[in-house]
């Protein structure tokens, strides 16, 4: 290590070159890696913040909440396996508000719950949704810079019913829109409008899904005994949703590029270096330098490079964390930060093992002849 740090020294502008270029491919890959999962949590907090081991959907609705309809007997059914108070039903529906004025039309993503029940949100800032109060709702947060502020009326397009805006919660969105949540009455107001001039079903489509809290072998039993379900998980439900695999999907192909680069740029970087000084690795193993010295000099580069340019990327992504605008999804957790760091230096020590097979094969007499 002793020699690869003096080289380094010594050649301050190849390696400078080289730390700069790998400094901006990880902070790009920092970068792209937390916006993936801010989009990801964007199309899906509100499933994600649920303490919900299992969703059960209807069978035939390929996972995806709207499509479900589920009936009260299915809900007893599930109630009778685990308990009322592991089982928690609410409904879904994307839709679009706007002020009493008619003004701020914004698109949203109305969900019913109990306002009793372990799947209701945290209310931030406001009174809390209650069972029994008609005409209030909770919204997220992220409403109130298009000024839906507390005490507001606001207007539903599709049914003409009037809520008034009773608290904000945070974090809480659907496929991008933020999440406006109303109590089981106000939704049977909502539906009875909406069935004006239809046939209205009575048990059939009551609840979208149930959120249920149980083991591996208890959702076995709900496969078992509660018909025309699906029991899957939350992972499954968000994955669910449109345009999320697609999303999610283009975002990874390209973090999966930047990785694969960085391996080659590297890779390519230290094989020309290694070919330029055989001649000084063959006098060094005349000498009786051991292979693995000069080895671990070329590992010890590439890791102080990497290592060193993922700090100071780090230092970056930390401080364009703390300018960027609430309004843009980016979202980096300690354990995505920490698996993202060990890939690029895994990708990285992997794109010198060329230069590692250059050193091993390097021939002490033949490296002395080409230099005299």
């Amino acid at each position: 290590m002793y020699l690869a740090l003096r080289e380094m020294r010594h050649a301050k502008t190849r390696y400078a070159l080289i730390i700069t270029i790998m400094l901006l491919v990880s902070f790009l890959v920092l970068f792209v890696t937390g916006l993936a999962r801010g989009l990801a949590y964007a199309n899906g907090s509100v499933i994600e913040n649920m303490e919900a081991d299992y969703m059960i959907l209807q069978d035939d609705a390929d996972h995806r909440l709207m499509r479900s309809e589920l009936s009260a007997h299915q809900l007893g059914a599930a109630e009778a396996v685990l308990g009322k108070e592991r089982v928690s039903a609410f409904n879904l529906k994307m839709t679009t508000l706007s002020q009493e004025n008619g003004q701020g039309k914004a698109d949203v993503a109305l969900i019913a719950i109990d306002p009793d029940s372990w799947i209701a949100p945290v209310v931030t800032q406001g009174k809390t949704l209650t069972g029994d109060i008609e005409g209030a709702i909770v919204v997220d947060r992220k409403l109130a810079k298009e000024g839906y502020t507390i005490g507001k009326v606001v207007v539903d397009h599709a049914s003409g019913t009037s809520w008034t805006i009773s608290g904000y919660t945070d974090d809480q969105s659907f496929s991008h829109t933020p999440v406006v949540f109303l109590n089981p009455l106000e939704w049977s107001k909502l539906q009875a409008k909406m069935a004006l001039g239809r046939d209205a079903r009575t048990d059939i489509g009551q609840y979208n899904a149930f959120a249920v809290l149980a083991s591996e072998d208890e959702a076995d039993q709900l496969r078992t005994i509660v018909e025309g379900v699906e029991v899957i998980s939350k992972g499954e439900a968000v994955s669910a949703i449109p345009g999320y695999k697609e999303e999610q999907g283009s975002l990874m192909m390209m973090i999966v590029f930047l990785f694969v680069i960085s391996a080659f740029v590297l890779a390519v970087f230290f094989y020309v270096v290694t070919i330029q000084k055989s001649g000084q690795f063959g006098v060094l193993k005349a000498i009786g330098t051991k292979t693995e010295y000069l080895v671990a000099g070329v590992v010890g580069q590439v890791l102080v490079l990497s290592v060193g340019s993922l700090t100071v990327s780090l230092l970056l992504i930390w401080a364009a964390e703390a300018v960027l605008p609430n309004s843009l999804p980016f979202q980096l957790e300690s354990g995505t930060l920490a698996f993202v760091c060990g890939s690029f230096v895994a990708m990285s020590l992997a794109g010198s093992l060329l230069s590692v097979y250059q050193v091993a094969k390097t021939d002490a007499l033949e490296a002395i002849g080409r230099t005299t």
